[in-house]
């Protein structure tokens, strides 16, 4: 990448050379004159090599700009399927003054890393919403816990569910999660029935999709506001988060 951009500061200043020095007859330029140019500006680079790294930071810098103003462009656009989906389970206070939303994985270990902050931070904080976005990119047990923590909903028993999902060390097939279903209450052959129904199978390709516009790769992945943090974030982070976005 490094290369690149200084091949491609190179030939932006050659060119800006050019132009400069020979606007008026830049058609009738000749060879001669252009490698002439292309020499001043390769000696001038190779005596000034600091200006290519400032060039660079430079760079950089407005790069990271701009990647903040499309993230936070892309996630006003999303809001309403981000935070107001009916499709997806909702803890804390569901009248909540402000909405965190986690996208996780029921196998990744970073997200049953941060579960026990996510549940402090919904036990501590009265006005919280949280929602869960169920995305299963681990997987075809990811793809299965997803739909069965899903089709949990119409027994009543997401909450109880998703923290015993959470809860489980190790690697989930379709036997140990009927056997964790069954250890919260729910009836596993109403779940298994449900599991297959059409509204979680969109409720999960929604999330996918919703995942994929707003440039999320892994989980776990939280949104706040106008904030996106990738990654096991801590406690204090997560509250940091909340704050801000209370304040507006």
């Amino acid at each position: 990448m490094v290369r690149f951009r200084f091949a491609a500061l190179a030939v932006s200043a050659g060119l800006a050379a050019l132009t400069f020095a020979n606007a008026p007859a830049r058609a009738a330029m000749d060879d001669t004159q252009r490698q002439a140019i292309e020499q001043v500006v390769r000696e001038y680079l190779l005596k000034h090599p600091e200006v290519i790294v400032e060039a660079i930071d430079e760079l950089q810098k407005r790069e990271k700009v701009a990647e903040e103003a499309r993230n936070r462009d892309a996630l006003a656009s999303s809001r309403a399927a981000l935070e107001n989906n009916p499709a997806d389970p909702v803890l804390g206070n569901p009248k909540g003054d402000v909405t965190l939303v986690e996208f996780f994985d029921y196998q990744c270990g970073y997200c049953k890393a941060v579960q026990a902050d996510v549940q402090k931070l919904i036990k501590d904080d009265g006005k919280l919403r949280v929602v869960f976005k169920e995305f299963p990119i681990l997987g075809p047990a990811s793809v299965t816990a997803a739909k069965a923590a899903l089709a949990s909903r119409e027994q009543g028993k997401y909450e109880a569910f998703h923290n015993a999902l959470m809860a489980h060390r190790g690697q989930l097939d379709d036997d140990t999660i009927q056997r964790l279903a069954k250890s919260v209450g729910l009836d596993t052959d109403k779940l298994k029935k449900d599991m297959d129904s059409p509204e979680v199978q969109q409720a999960i390709g929604t999330n996918l999709a919703l995942a994929q516009a707003l440039g999320i790769r892994g989980t776990p992945a939280f949104i706040v506001g106008d904030d996106m943090a990738p990654g096991a974030i801590k406690l204090n982070d997560m509250k940091a988060m909340v704050a801000k976005a209370r304040k507006g």
